[in-house]
């Protein structure tokens, strides 16, 4: 029996063919990677002084090829009764907002300042990021998928 006789296939596509440029809602929720940097205990005198500080870093990095706008929103808490009961509440100092400028494969630090005033579990992971295309008009830009939950245990001693 005689195989069938192979042939070649050509693929070409017309020059005037649009391509689309439009990103997907999947790709614009995933245009910067964030992560937190922090120590996963923290060990402080609350008897010495009330206020327990904590450096963190926010690590961003751009995903994309293309320059992206970011917006970080540090004001958003969480208000839901079962976590205040697991992590208590603790407050971002300085500066709430910021907004920069990431270009393709950028990776940018922001060094931030948790503050607790008791002892407990926090969930680190309440900073929003907002991201859009810098050279695209809309009027709001697309939150980012969250990374999973930044728990740090903070120590009386």
């Amino acid at each position: 029996q005689e195989l069938p006789e192979m042939i070649l296939l050509k693929f070409f596509r017309p020059e005037n063919t649009p391509v689309p440029t439009r990103p997907t809602p999947e790709q614009l929720s995933n245009l910067i990677k964030t992560s937190l940097h922090y120590p996963e205990s923290f060990n402080h005198s609350f008897h010495q002084k009330s206020l327990c500080l904590v450096p963190v870093t926010l690590l961003l990095s751009n995903c994309s090829q293309a320059v992206v706008d970011v917006m970080i929103d540090l004001r958003h808490k969480t208000t839901s009764p079962e976590a205040l009961e697991v992590h208590g509440s603790f407050t971002w100092l300085g500066q709430t907002q910021y907004k920069l400028q990431l270009k393709s494969q950028e990776v940018y630090s922001l060094q931030l300042k948790a503050c607790f005033v008791h002892t407990g579990v926090y969930n680190l992971g309440t900073p929003r990021v907002f991201a859009k295309l810098a050279d695209q008009v809309t009027l709001f830009e697309t939150s980012q998928q969250n990374s999973m939950p930044a728990l740090i245990i903070i120590n009386n001693i």
